[in-house]
This record gives structure tokens, sequence and C-alpha cells, in this order.
């Protein structure tokens, strides 16, 4: 006997809350019939009431898991989705250290050790959206890429060192390397080296065998075809029996 009295509720207890239960029904159907709404409107109100204050709940729930991360809802509105540095137009959406490597003459390795030095000068991580960053630091940005050995990047991972003309070890990109190449190569051309040479009949350049690959450059290397040197020998019969008459 003890043992089921144990598993049983105290029946005052139970009393107690049905009464509350019938009170805050009462209540609720009170203010319908103050509004003029029927008891069933009026407990679907308190229904949807319920389950606002469940759905908010959730929200703050969600925006605090977001603001943990570093991510609040509203933020990518302000998004840039094209940012143009060194003259060349950047994806937006895409983080600093790969949007870089758009960039003609910045590979990734180099792309990456921008970034870094722009975070340790800003403190904006190197891979953050490149949308993302205010318009007052694309100029920074700029000055990082147009000249890295003066921020601190170092000059083994430069493509134009000890410049013939000035000495100085400088990073080259868009036109500039462009305009760089086709000097060094008119350079070549002029003081008639072999290189210079191969690279003016379009041949390779660095030793490759030419026998069966590389057919399609520089001029035609070959026996001549039996029609055209039948042709070439017909016209120049032709010319001479002119010139005799």
């Amino acid at each position: 006997m003890p043992e089921e009295r144990k598993g049983e509720e105290n029946p005052e207890a139970a009393a107690e809350k049905e009464v509350k239960g019938m009170e805050k029904g009462n209540v609720g159907n009170k203010e319908a019939e103050e509004k003029g709404e029927s008891i069933e409107e009026g407990s679907e109100k308190n229904e949807k009431a319920v389950k606002d204050e469940k759905g908010k709940g959730t929200r703050e729930k969600e925006e605090q898991e977001l603001a943990k991360k570093g991510e609040k809802r509203g933020k990518n509105k302000d998004i840039r989705y094209i940012v143009r540095i060194a003259a060349k137009d950047l994806d937006g959406n895409l983080p600093i250290h790969r949007a870089l490597t758009k960039i003609k003459g910045i590979g990734t390795r180099m792309a990456r050790n921008i970034a870094i030095a722009f975070e340790q000068e800003e403190g904006i991580a190197f891979d953050s959206k490149l949308g993302l960053l205010p318009e007052q630091l694309d100029e920074k940005l700029e000055g990082i890429v147009l000249n890295p050995e003066k921020h601190g990047i170092p000059n083994w991972n430069l493509n134009r060192r000890r410049d013939l003309e000035t000495g100085e070890n400088r990073h080259l990109v868009m036109a500039d390397l462009d305009f760089g190449l086709r000097k060094d190569l008119q350079r070549l051309n002029l003081i008639k080296s072999y290189r210079g040479l191969r690279h003016s009949w379009g041949l390779t350049v660095r030793g490759q065998r030419t026998k069966s690959t590389h057919r399609g450059k520089g001029g035609a290397i070959g026996v001549m075809k039996k029609d055209a040197r039948i042709a070439m020998a017909g016209g120049g019969k032709k010319t001479e029996k002119k010139e005799k008459k």
C-alpha cells in the first residue's frame, strides 16, 4: 500500500492545478468576449502568441550563434561585388588572397603574402571577403600590390630582381609586366644573342628538339613538294621566254 501512494499525486495539488487552468481559460475567454470574438478565436490567438514567443526565442538563439561566428544577419548587404585594384576589376565575393590572383603577375603564393602583409598592417583577416573592405582601404591594398618590397615581402618572391637599368628589386604587374617583357626581348634581339634570334624566328629557345614537335613554329623548313617545285620551275621558264622576245 505505501508503494502505491508514492506514485499517486497529492489530490490537493491536482485540484489546485485544475483551478489555475480553469482561471487561465476563463481569462482568455473573457478577453475574447469583450472584443466581440468567439471562444474558439480567442484560443487560436493564444496559441499563435505562444508560437510567436517560441519563434522569437529561436531567432535570438540563431543570432547569438551567428554573432559568435562573426557573421551577423544583413552583413552581406553592404558587400561590393566588383572591387578595382591595380586597374583590374576583382570579384568581391572571393577572399582577399584568392581575388588578388586575378591580377596579371600575381600568383597564389604572392597573393597570400600580400594578404598577410595587409592583415598585419590593418588587422583584417587575410581570408575575409574583398567586397567587405571599406573603400578607404582599397588604396592601401593597391599600394602593397604595386610596391610589395616596401611592406616586408622578401625579395625572393619578386619577379623583377636586380633590374638591368636601375638595379632595384621590383615586382611588375599588369601593363608594366607586358612592357618589361617586350623590352627584354627587344634588347636580346638587338644584341643578336642566340635567345633573341630564336625569339624573333618564333622557334624554341631552351634547347627543345624540333624534329617531331613544335612543327607550327618558325618558317617553312624541309623538302619542297614536287607540285610546288614544278610550278616554281614553270613560272621561271615563262619569264625567261618573255625576256628573250
